[in-house]
């Protein structure tokens, strides 16, 4: 039985917890997997430390918490700081590269590439940031299909936004996948 554990990091109003939900919901409504999400955030609404945990497996969940993190999203130098001990050998961790500037050493693979200038320039808003992640997250862990990840997304966001935050995925897992190489 195979687990997979995904961790979404940075600060509060980033949006972590719904990408860890979006991501949750991926696996389970639309790829048929088990999925449970958890989250934490700091006692400061926005700012403060948030994570969200997703894990993935094709068989019953007996923790819903990470324990040995294969795939690592860091928004802010302090959640990379802060969790990148926990990433497992072969794990992956993609970094903001404009916001982590001191990347950990270990046995994992590291990808980097500005996720928040990305929504804000290419996307064309910061507040998608969130998806911009999710999309680079669907690309490097390969848990999801494309396909289903982006259902997903789709499904969750107000429809006045649906061509905003496609866009926003496509441009997450495009660079994830050229940064990647």
């Amino acid at each position: 039985m195979s687990r997979y554990e995904l961790r979404f990091s940075g600060a509060g109003g980033q949006g972590l917890i719904t990408a860890g939900i979006i991501m949750a919901k991926a696996a389970s409504i639309y790829e048929g997997k088990q999925a449970v999400q958890s989250q934490s955030y700091g006692p400061e609404a926005r700012g403060g430390a948030s994570k969200s945990e997703v894990i993935i497996s094709d068989g019953p969940i007996d923790y819903p918490k990470v324990t040995a993190c294969d795939a690592l999203l860091a928004m802010t130098q302090e959640a990379c700081n802060k969790y990148s001990h926990d990433l497992k050998d072969g794990g992956v961790l993609l970094v903001d590269s404009d916001l982590v500037t001191t990347l950990p050493k270990g046995n994992f693979k590291t990808v980097a590439f500005p996720i928040i200038n990305t929504a804000k320039n290419e996307v064309g808003r910061e507040i998608v940031a969130n998806i911009v992640a999710l999309g680079a997250m669907v690309a490097l862990t390969g848990q999801v299909s494309r396909e289903n990840a982006e259902k997903a997304v789709l499904s969750s966001v107000p429809e006045a936004f649906l061509e905003l935050n496609k866009k926003a995925f496509s441009m997450g897992y495009e660079k994830a996948l050229a940064a990647k190489i």
